[in-house]
């Protein structure tokens, strides 16, 4: 089933615009909420990165994120300074260098997260917990056939 027709498309309507223009809106909210707490946004994603473990590295964090990797080693340098995580070199290939939390650490990432939590709640006003539910499963469902081709 075609979606999208090269006649009848508009950038408004392309479910890459809307992801990406969602994401953007979201990003500025979620800042913001971070001003003040001598903390950034991208600071703490590399926190819950590592403590949800979906990125052990920095390669790993890039990736996923696409983040720039000059920006994001400035990030886990900052990070490490302030005692909030630690670099050890794998024992079985010392080139890779996988991130930890430090109980610090830890307890930052915790502390923030209703900053995160609100800022996503108040977006989601107006929206039922099906609703929400079913946003979830659909964004899962397209980065999964996305990553699949």
């Amino acid at each position: 089933m075609k979606h999208y027709t090269p006649d009848k498309y508009r950038a408004r309507s392309s479910i890459g615009y809307l992801v990406k223009r969602a994401h953007g809106l979201m990003m500025d909210r979620v800042e913001a909420a971070f001003i003040g707490h001598d903390f950034t946004f991208m600071q703490w994603v590399v926190l819950m990165y590592i403590r949800d473990e979906l990125g052990f590295t920095a390669t790993d964090i890039c990736r996923d994120y696409r983040h720039d990797s000059g920006a994001l080693t400035r990030v886990i340098d900052q990070l490490e300074v302030r005692g909030l995580l630690e670099r050890r070199r794998n024992d079985e290939d010392r080139r890779v260098v996988r991130l930890y939390l430090t109980e610090q650490g830890r307890e930052t990432v915790e502390s923030l997260i209703p900053l995160v939590v609100d800022r996503l709640n108040t977006a989601l006003d107006g929206f039922t917990t099906s609703e929400v539910s079913e946003l979830t499963g659909l964004l899962g469902k397209l980065i999964t056939r996305i990553e699949q081709y």
